[in-house]
């Protein structure tokens, strides 16, 4: 019997360091000082007066430090360092932002990239590093980002006060912003109308009091490497308050959630100190019952021994809405990283998926053993370490062969990755042997012996 633990909260990690600060400045009407010629100069001109700035436009040496006082920011072209650095010097002396083109070291701030789907406004930076690089993903964020963004976010602006005057509760205004949101990256081509505000408010008003409640989603982390995460489970890490996290969820994928929300750890470990999925249940369903949006989140894909149908279970019975986001599973991952088809023609035609354990933490007694001892199934074991002796002992009793090509992969998709091979019956000693840790996947099956063969060359190097 395993210990148990309580849920614990993860502390929220410090924002790392910033070579800029990004902020967005207002500059409607504001007085802005360009010195300088050239097409630098020009596309500086063409952004202050897109952000409505009154522009004062001086030749290079026709520009005074008083022409500086008093305006929002400074602006200059100079080939000559020594005009640059009297140009920012000036500037500085006067509390005035400067801009010095194409020289970092004169420059309080710098312009960067931009995506401009006004109000929607993207800015990218490298510091002045690699603009190059700054263009590329510009050019990514604009194929991926349709012109329509932009009248979707001059709705969002105007209707932002009357969602306020609805009558919403701020649940139901919250649930008015899903509903928006959904709709804005389902049509973007679409020009938001009156109708579509009256449309949004009586579909979170049909929901009733059933819209106090919030939602829990039971997102597949995938094995390991956070690359390995699909487009809905980043969405749904991105828009949680909360986060329910196991042991064996790397923390890498914690990278890609919504900075503000809660993670909370509920750690479920092989044999270690565990949270019960009782209190599980309980804490998840609670928040969820405060109007939060919870992510469940867990390590491979929830339908693939992951407890999803007691938490589903216990969400349905309390009437709390509830989705799936299906993960990459270990044995996908695993033969991924190892180029091992799962099946095939010649050596696999059945795949199988066997838990290590059972309740008890036991050998499970309902094994089809057959199966197990079929030479044209891949079998994939999950949780084997502990049991593993025992089964490969009851399974070669039903036929198994134990020369059998196999493989426990610690840690799969992960850098730190390990991988040990050895004809089945002898599998347990060289995991023993290895301490390999946790968490471990066994495969079986012909399919594994090129992975040996593999191993058997370079070893011999």
């Amino acid at each position: 019997m395993s210990e148990s633990r309580k849920p614990l909260e993860a502390p929220p990690e410090r924002m790392g360091a910033l070579a800029r600060l990004p902020v967005f400045y207002a500059l409607q009407g504001k007085r802005c000082v360009l010195v300088g010629d050239g097409q630098g100069v020009e596309w500086k001109l063409e952004l202050l007066e897109a952000a409505g700035a009154q522009v004062w436009r001086f030749a290079v040496d026709a520009w005074t430090p008083e022409d500086l006082r008093g305006a929002a920011m400074a602006v200059g072209g100079f080939e000559d360092d020594g005009q640059a650095a009297a140009f920012a010097a000036a500037a500085r002396a006067v509390g005035v932002p400067v801009n010095v083109i194409d020289k970092p070291a004169f420059c309080d701030f710098s312009f960067g990239a931009i995506v401009n789907r006004s109000p929607l406004v993207i800015g990218i930076s490298t510091d002045g590093a690699a603009p190059v690089f700054a263009q590329a993903i510009r050019a990514k964020l604009e194929s991926f980002l349709p012109n329509g963004f932009a009248h979707w976010a001059a709705a969002a602006g105007r209707w932002r006060s009357k969602v306020k005057e609805s009558g919403l509760s701020f649940v139901g205004r919250r649930k008015f912003w899903q509903v928006f949101t959904a709709h804005a990256v389902a049509n973007p081509q679409n020009e938001p109308s009156e109708n579509d505000f009256a449309r949004f408010v009586a579909e979170v008003k049909g929901l009733g009091a059933a819209v106090e409640n919030g939602s829990v989603t039971l997102v597949g982390a995938g094995p390991g490497d956070p690359e390995l995460l699909t487009l809905r489970a980043v969405r749904a890490l991105q828009s949680a308050d909360v986060i329910l996290f196991d042991d064996l969820v790397s923390r890498d994928v914690l990278d890609f959630a919504r900075r503000e929300a809660r993670k909370m750890l509920v750690g479920k470990t092989g044999f270690g100190p565990s949270c019960k999925q009782s209190d599980i249940n309980t804490l998840m369903v609670g928040l969820a019952k405060q109007g939060k949006r919870v992510v469940r989140l867990k390590g491979g894909d929830p339908f693939i021994f992951g407890r999803a149908a007691e938490e589903i279970d216990a969400c349905r019975a309390a009437n709390i809405a509830v989705d799936v986001v299906p993960g990459i599973t270990a044995a996908q991952g695993a033969a991924a990283t190892l180029g091992i088809p799962l099946t095939d023609r010649d050596n696999s035609r059945r795949l199988q998926y066997v838990t290590g354990h059972a309740r008890s933490g036991k050998l499970p007694d309902d094994i089809d053993w057959r199966a197990l001892a079929d030479p044209t199934t891949t079998t994939a074991i999950y949780m084997p370490v502990k049991t593993l002796e025992a089964l490969v002992a009851k399974a070669m009793a039903e036929g198994l062969d134990p020369q059998t090509p196999s493989l426990a992969i610690s840690r799969a998709t992960r850098p730190d990755q390990q991988v040990v091979s050895a004809p089945i019956s002898s599998l347990s000693a060289k995991i023993a042997q290895a301490a390999l840790p946790g968490p471990v996947l066994v495969m079986l099956g012909r399919a594994m012996a090129g992975v040996q063969a593999a191993q058997k060359v370079a070893a011999a190097r």
